[in-house]
């Protein structure tokens, strides 16, 4: 009885292996034959680039999970069956909805390394804004000793810190190798990844930032021994030093946000790409652009907080000069700022609140609160509107004429009013969001409407900037 038990689980042990190796022979026959699919799909004249063997790796992956899912099919049959616009919404939206997909993996591996590149510096935290001193503040002092007085020598390391600082930002792959293990561990909890990158990837940052702000204490008794190992140059103010070192850390910063930018396009580009080969039936001008400003929201919605803190960190200038203009002008009547009497009314008791063009600032003041650059456009695109129709209004009062048969107003009164509106926003994080903008916006909504008003935005955001300056002039028409 025992020999007969141990031969029938040999008997067992051997179909089992045999049933395994069949298994694997059929997920390796569908594998080279997915693989022989997405060559010919691929198939190129000459070597093929890095970028373009990782698209057709990822062209197999969706291929093989095609053929695990149904669901897929169901939907080509669907789009096959009525190509509507409102179905390629819930599409797009559906194939994001599903973690597993090769496309979402791709979303979020781009979304780490973008965070990833964005941690070191707006970790730090936004400087503050004061109005009037119109210079960033960077501190030079060690924040554990902040009554520490400050010694005019120039250590021989400050610049060679600063510049290591300057290369550890734009290094692309040191940022990049944040998340080495992301591609192997789809599955890994992502706040968890997230976690880990955050607490061991900028040990030598930190040191450079240690090394910039380091000064000896009051107390040290080795003055003599550590002045010994610094270069002393007393010929050159202390000041200058400072905008030096200051000089050094904004180029590195401007160029980490132009590689920063570079990488996202590069994102957006290839996710658009692979939704458009999972579903080649996507494949339309007005379903590509669907397409895209799904994609763009998804990816952009839990990182725009970190990106624009590290564009007004680019801008931070820029947006103290309207800070300091709003402080000044705060109590400025529309006539201060160029716009015709007809244009709004004499009193404040206006049906669009305290103030002319009410309505068209408190849409403005939401555009801070929305995540998606495609969002952020059609809050400018509705100010602008509700610019109109509250000029509208007021020419009517002033007139009597309930039906106007001409527009109320043109380009050279839009600036005043727009400028009028920015300055009673009262809001600097308008600047770097709209230099955002113009980065992120695909060149497709520029052309039309949403161009022209987020071109007219940024102008009347300038003409806001140089009020302080007091030689302002509005870039459109003339200053009554």
């Amino acid at each position: 009885m025992t020999l007969s038990l141990q031969r029938q689980m040999m008997e067992n042990l051997i179909i089992a292996k045999a049933r395994q190796d069949a298994l694997q022979r059929k997920m390796e026959d569908r594998r080279l034959r997915l693989q022989e699919e997405a060559n010919r799909r691929f198939a190129a004249s000459g070597a093929m680039t890095p970028e373009e063997r990782e698209q057709r790796i990822l062209y197999t992956n969706v291929l093989e999970y095609e053929q695990d899912h149904d669901w897929p099919k169901q939907w080509k049959a669907k789009m096959k069956k009525n190509p509507d616009v409102s179905l390629v919404s819930n599409l797009v939206s559906y194939l994001l909805s599903r973690s597993d997909h090769p496309v979402v993996k791709l979303l979020r591996k781009h979304q780490y390394r973008v965070y990833n590149r964005l941690y070191p510096i707006v970790s730090k935290g936004l400087p503050k804004s004061p109005a009037m001193p119109l210079r960033p503040r960077h501190s030079i002092h060690n924040p554990l000793h902040p009554e520490t007085p400050k010694r005019p020598v120039r250590t021989a390391c400050s610049t060679q810190s600063v510049k290591s600082f300057s290369t550890d930002l734009i290094s692309p792959s040191r940022s990049h190798n944040l998340t080495p293990k992301y591609e192997e561990e789809e599955a890994e909890d992502p706040s968890e990844q997230g976690t880990m990158d955050r607490e061991n990837s900028f040990e030598d940052l930190e040191q450079f930032v240690t090394q910039m702000d380091w000064v000896p204490p009051p107390s040290s008794t080795d003055d003599t021994a550590s002045d010994s190992d610094l270069v002393c140059d007393f010929s050159v103010p202390l000041e200058r030093d400072e905008s030096h070192v200051q000089e050094l850390e904004k180029r590195a910063v401007k160029e980490h946000l132009k590689a920063v930018v570079k990488d996202i396009h590069i994102a957006i580009d290839q996710l658009l790409s692979m939704c458009l080969l999972s579903f080649e039936c996507l494949n339309t001008a007005s379903f590509k652009d669907l397409c895209l400003a799904s994609i763009e929201e998804a990816f952009f919605t839990p990182l725009w907080s970190a990106l624009v803190a590290l564009f007004r960190k680019v801008y931070v200038e820029r947006e103290q000069a309207y800070e300091t203009s709003v402080k000044l002008y705060s109590d400025a009547s529309p006539r201060d700022i160029g716009i015709p009497l007809k244009l709004f009314p004499q009193n404040t008791g206006s049906p669009q609140g305290s103030y002319p063009y009410g309505s068209a600032i408190q849409e403005l003041k939401l555009l801070i609160h929305d995540r998606c650059p495609q969002r952020k456009l059609e809050c400018i695109v509705r100010t602008l509107r509700l610019i109109c129709a509250c000029a509208e209004d007021y020419r009517c009062l002033h007139e009597g004429d309930t039906t106007p048969k001409t527009a109320a107003i043109g380009a050279d009164d839009l600036l005043p009013i727009l400028s009028y509106v920015a300055l009673r926003c009262q809001c600097p994080q308008l600047v770097s969001e709209c230099a955002a903008l113009e980065e992120f916006i695909h060149e497709g909504f520029l052309i039309g409407e949403e161009g022209y008003c987020l071109t007219s935005m940024q102008s009347a955001l300038a003409y806001v900037e140089s009020l302080h300056t007091g030689v302002a002039q509005l870039p459109v028409g003339k200053l009554i």
